[in-house]
């Protein structure tokens, strides 16, 4: 394959010409202008792998990425499922026998120490939150290292693995700004929101996180779609929520409340009918939370 290319190096030693000719398949570098071959020995910098096979769709050697979610991080190697030999053919049944076996016992020397069992399960825990909360991979990689290092701290012993779990996802969650509240993380995980709470302050205070404030403007979208608000009322509620942070009303508040007070006001500003129940199912928060925070709201857009 020809590739044209201007070097900055030395000129044609014929013509004097900087454009120069790269031909991959014989190696050679050339002078595009007069022809005269400069080199017959260029180094090949591309892929090194060749593949024998008719399908060319994945040729390379490399695998999958290492990854904090799985308990060896992806590097170690495990016995593969097919019951089929190097050339294809099938294994024999007593070889079949064997192979289980050798299955059975390769999975467990993976996750010999208790250590190692508890890890394993917790990411398990971590993938099946997953899909339940809909969170992206950036976050449950993050919840992830904030659990191996709980668990460098011995902040696991004695304590519920599906607990610190979900304390690590919330942390996650609030780290990278995911609007998820510590209720959804407690019902997709099936316990109190007590037990996450407690686990959630203790991460925090030994582990030392930083958390930046929660942006209430967030919130906005989420129950507005599940109270089914037209999208004039969601923009007006931003433009509400933005002019109060201007003023710092914002601050040390709950972020789904004074969001679920915005989207009341932007409803009574648009001619929207929502009552503050159906706002209150839809953002989880008590209605006299959203009278409350209605209240201030309203003094800032009256001044």
């Amino acid at each position: 394959m020809l590739k044209s290319t201007t070097v900055s190096g030395p000129k044609c030693p014929s013509c004097g010409d900087r454009k120069m000719v790269t031909d991959e398949t014989t190696g050679e570098l050339f002078c595009g202008r007069c022809g005269f071959v400069v080199t017959d020995k260029i180094s090949d910098t591309g892929a090194e792998w060749r593949s024998f096979t008719n399908d060319d769709t994945n040729r390379a050697r490399t695998g999958a990425g290492t990854s904090l979610t799985m308990h060896d991080m992806g590097l170690s190697t495990v016995i593969g499922a097919a019951n089929k030999d190097s050339t294809g053919k099938p294994l024999t049944s007593s070889m079949k026998s064997s192979i289980e076996r050798l299955r059975t016992w390769d999975s467990r020397s993976q996750a010999h120490s208790s250590a190692d069992r508890n890890l394993r399960q917790a990411l398990n825990e971590m993938g099946k939150l997953k899909d339940k909360l809909a969170l992206t991979d950036a976050v449950v990689e993050k919840a992830a290292y904030i659990y191996r290092k709980a668990m460098e701290k011995k902040l696991v012993r004695g304590r519920s693995i599906q607990g610190l779990v979900a304390a690590c996802l919330y942390a996650a969650c609030r780290n990278t700004e995911t609007p998820r509240t510590l209720d959804d993380v407690a019902n997709g995980i099936n316990i109190r929101r007590k037990d996450v709470a407690r686990c959630y302050r203790l991460i925090f205070r030994e582990l030392e996180l930083k958390m930046p404030v929660v942006d209430p403007v967030k919130g906005v979208s989420r129950i507005a779609s599940i109270a089914e608000l037209s999208e004039k009322s969601k923009r007006k509620a931003v433009e509400i929520l933005e002019q109060a942070k201007k003023i710092g009303m914002v601050a040390g508040k709950d972020p789904m409340g004074i969001a679920a007070a915005a989207l009341y006001l932007a409803c009574i500003s648009t001619g929207e009918v929502k009552s503050q129940k159906d706002i209150s199912i839809a953002s989880g928060v008590t209605e006299v939370t959203i009278r409350n925070r209605c209240a201030g709201l309203r003094k800032m857009l009256q001044n």
